[in-house]
């Protein structure tokens, strides 16, 4: 058992202080010593991302193959999975390049600078659960400029720290009053996170999950699948947030792409809902039927889903 030790300094200019030619916050913040465990059991991503698995993980990941030469995570999102696999090579996609954007930021940013980054920008904008103009100014200036660092910030002071888009492609989700902020317990989580990503052998891509697949995997590889859930609506899937909406079409593409990976010899597992408020996935039930169904619980009631009160049957598929 080992572990990483960090000593965060505050008396460095960082890189978006040289290049923005903001002024150094008089707020003090004193020197923190923080210690990574390498051997804790799994790390969330700091990013509040919708569908994230980070609370079944225990359910999912034992399920997966002891030993993976390249493990890819197709539909990575705020990278709860992928994150937590031992692996050769992870390869993280997701169609959403701000948050593949994000995920790089984390992974070239020394620690020590990233925070030292975070904190100029809350500085400059004297940013709080109560400065709705403040964030507002954020806000606009990202906009213009889409730094993702900036936009890192402005997640943490949203409602519900969410990444949202307009058709347009700008950031829309409004203040989160009261509730948001870039807090102690978000800030460690983000070292954590950002330690074991760094540790990591990850390449990042947003490519349709069609262009992943058709990279070599052979016999050894895994692929994870987490699309967009076809009878459930998010901000990921409604076509409504200048991303491509995932349709009967896209969900019948996956399965005969993943149809032809295990003709190969290729291992994937498939998370998914049969059924959500009274609706049924038909068609994933009948494809379902060649493989090995594991039921999974969780009551969407309570997760981060976009959903009102229902219980939802979720699954995890493998063809192994």
């Amino acid at each position: 058992m080992y572990e990483y030790i960090f000593y965060i300094q505050t008396n460095k200019k960082s890189k978006i202080l040289e290049e923005k030619s903001m002024k150094i916050p008089t707020k003090k913040i004193i020197d923190t010593e923080i210690s990574v465990s390498k051997n804790e059991k799994f790390v969330a991503s700091p990013l509040n991302y919708i569908g994230g698995k980070y609370r079944i993980l225990d359910q999912i990941i034992p399920h997966f193959p002891d030993n993976i030469n390249t493990f890819v995570d197709l539909f990575a999102g705020g990278f709860n999975v992928g994150i937590n696999i031992n692996a050769d090579k992870i390869i993280a996609n997701d169609l959403n390049k701000y948050v593949i954007e994000l995920l790089e930021l984390f992974q070239k940013t020394p620690i020590e600078e990233l925070l030292k980054d975070i904190d100029i920008v809350i500085n400059k904008y004297q940013l709080s659960k109560s400065n709705q103009e403040g964030f507002l100014k954020l806000r606009e200036d990202y906009n213009n400029n889409q730094n993702p660092l900036m936009l890192y910030v402005l997640i943490c002071y949203s409602f519900n720290y969410q990444l949202r888009f307009n058709n347009d492609r700008k950031y829309n989700n409004p203040f989160g009053k009261d509730r948001s902020q870039f807090s102690d317990k978000l800030r460690n989580k983000l070292i954590k996170f950002t330690a074991r990503l760094q540790d990591k052998n990850v390449q990042f891509y947003s490519n349709d999950f069609e262009e992943i697949l058709n990279k070599p995997l052979v016999y050894g590889d895994f692929v994870y699948c987490d699309p967009p859930y076809l009878i459930t609506t998010g901000s990921y899937n409604d076509g409504n947030r200048g991303f491509k909406n995932w349709t009967k079409k896209e969900e019948i593409d996956l399965y005969n792409v993943l149809d032809e990976l295990s003709s190969k010899g290729v291992k994937f597992a498939l998370s998914n809902v049969l059924s959500h408020k009274g609706r049924t996935n038909d068609s994933l039930i009948e494809w379902s039927k060649k493989y090995r169904v594991i039921p999974l619980n969780r009551n969407y009631s309570n997760s981060s889903h976009n959903t009102v009160k229902g219980l939802s049957e979720e699954v995890l598929i493998v063809n192994y």
